[in-house]
């Protein structure tokens, strides 16, 4: 079962880029999206451009603006939008597919790069969603979230830690914040169960040559339930093509029972 995670940073864009060709090549079972920028009524036929797939999405109010998507082969028992509260629904922030007791979900979390306002809106996320995690733990379901947390957690995760410890995406709440879901609660990250190598990053800046010479941050993930951490068999991040300025996080996973 092969699941793929990607922050597309606008899906028209992205498709300009190359990107329905190579997911055709790719021929991943669930493929989740982030940042659309793209309303449902503007869908541009993606399961026609990408046959086999169904595609479900959870918009953000504003137009051209955040936005979540689900691509899948496998046919959902369920799919809902939203966590419940009006920050994450009204921006499009996240949408999961129900197959059996697997949840497969698109998480795109507040930046709060662009203003201190939005660092304290990101903060009011992370203060919202970490009780629901606790209550997805505690369900009988088991969880993949994937998608563009915009957390670094631990210095591996980008290039120029020391320099970024003032800075929204590494600031010591947040990776804190990150301590507590994957230590404390026991989520885990499933890159990190086959690959605890440095300069693994899935973003990079648009300035300077932050690409080139792979200066970047691991900010997106797969989350998954501590109970499929021994159904992980294989990862990877796909550079060869760049179809936003993230990365494509990929993520094998030996048949689940659903």
């Amino acid at each position: 079962m092969k699941v793929l995670s990607i922050n597309v940073n606008g899906i028209r864009s992205a498709i300009k880029k190359g990107l329905i060709d190579w997911l055709l090549a790719i021929d991943a079972d669930v493929i989740c999206l982030q940042e659309t920028k793209m309303r449902t009524e503007d869908d541009p036929g993606m399961s026609d451009i990408l046959p086999g797939y169904r595609a479900y999405y959870a918009d953000a109010e504003k137009k051209g603006y955040s936005g979540v998507a689900i691509l899948t082969r496998l046919k959902p028992d369920k799919v809902h939008s939203g966590l419940g509260f009006p920050l994450a629904d009204m921006e499009g922030r996240y949408i999961q597919a129900d197959f059996g007791q697997l949840s497969i979900a698109s998480l795109y979390m507040p930046s709060g790069s662009s203003s201190p306002e939005r660092q304290v809106v990101k903060f009011e996320f992370l203060d919202r969603y970490l009780p629901i995690l606790q209550q997805q733990l505690e369900s009988e379901r088991h969880y993949i979230i994937c998608g563009d947390w915009n957390i670094a957690h631990k210095a591996i995760d980008l290039k120029n830690w020391r320099a970024n410890q003032k800075n929204s995406g590494f600031l010591p709440e947040e990776r804190a914040w990150m301590d507590t879901v994957l230590e404390k609660m026991g989520w885990v990250d499933a890159f990190r169960v086959l690959n605890q190598s440095a300069d693994e990053y899935t973003w990079w800046s648009n300035r300077g040559q932050a690409w080139a010479k792979n200066v970047g941050w691991r900010i997106d993930y797969q989350i998954i339930s501590p109970q499929l951490r021994d159904k992980v068999n294989q990862v990877s991040i796909y550079r060869e093509q760049r179809f936003s300025d993230h990365a494509p996080l990929i993520v094998g996973y030996i048949p689940i029972a659903i």
